[in-house]
């Protein structure tokens, strides 16, 4: 479902992304785990088309980013780290206006917006202000609006800060049930360890390069530690 191929991205002297290569299979839930600054902001602009990448070479199921920007970025969901909802207007405002940066009729956009507003608990508060939702009702509204358009591949980015925990517990649920009920592939960025625990396979990036990339058992015995937060933490103390 992605592809990244010797992907580099660099800030000056400062290079974030080292010559990355990864591949995230179709219908799994991949955790990308690093510490700040350990390149998985910098990596998830690149894949959502904000940044060109200096060197390398993204594909998304099929399409180059390079060349075939439309197609790739149209199989994308997208939930940055920084809230984004436009908070003087309805949650079903919002939607709608998503729907229709997406190309998706009225009908359809109207069926889709109900259909996840009751599949993540929100119908109630579609015509609420979203200035009224509580931190974990927005993100909820922001994981609706990224499937709106029916993307095969999700980027989550450190989707759970600021979150309590029922609310992180209540996120993280959904999307392990779409992976398994609608084929969903997830790629999920955090520092949080106990988040990467739950995934079908652990990436850890660490200075813009790959120091592991495993099952959480595997990545655990690779990285020399007793728990995966262990051998996380002893791999990128410098």
């Amino acid at each position: 479902m992605l592809s990244v191929r010797g992907l580099t991205q660099r800030y000056g002297a400062l290079v974030a992304l080292d010559g990355l290569n990864l591949d995230i299979a179709a219908g799994s839930f991949t955790a990308l785990l690093g510490p700040n600054g350990a390149g998985k902001s910098t990596l998830f602009q690149v894949l959502s088309g904000l940044y060109a990448a200096d060197e390398g070479e993204v594909t998304v199921a099929g399409c180059s980013l390079a060349r075939q920007p439309c197609a790739a970025l149209a199989r994308l969901g997208v939930v940055f780290q920084q809230p984004s909802l436009d908070l003087d207007l309805t949650v079903r405002r919002n939607l709608r206006f998503h729907a229709r940066l997406q190309g998706l009729c009225a009908a359809e956009a109207e069926h889709r917006i109900e259909a996840l507003a009751e599949r993540f608990r929100f119908t109630v508060l579609l015509d609420a202000a979203a200035r009224t939702l509580s931190g974990g009702q927005r993100r909820k509204v922001e994981l609706a609006r990224a499937l709106l358009h029916g993307p095969a591949l999700l980027l989550m980015d450190e989707a759970t800060v600021g979150l309590d925990p029922r609310s992180r517990q209540e996120l993280l649920a959904d999307l392990h049930a779409g992976v398994r009920e609608q084929g969903l592939t997830v790629l999920w960025a955090t520092h949080l360890v106990d988040e990467a625990v739950q995934a079908d396979r652990v990436l850890v990036l660490h200075h813009g390069h790959l120091l592991a990339d495993g099952p959480p058992e595997a990545v655990t015995q690779r990285l020399g530690g007793q728990t995966l937060e262990a051998a996380f933490l002893r791999a990128t103390q410098h």
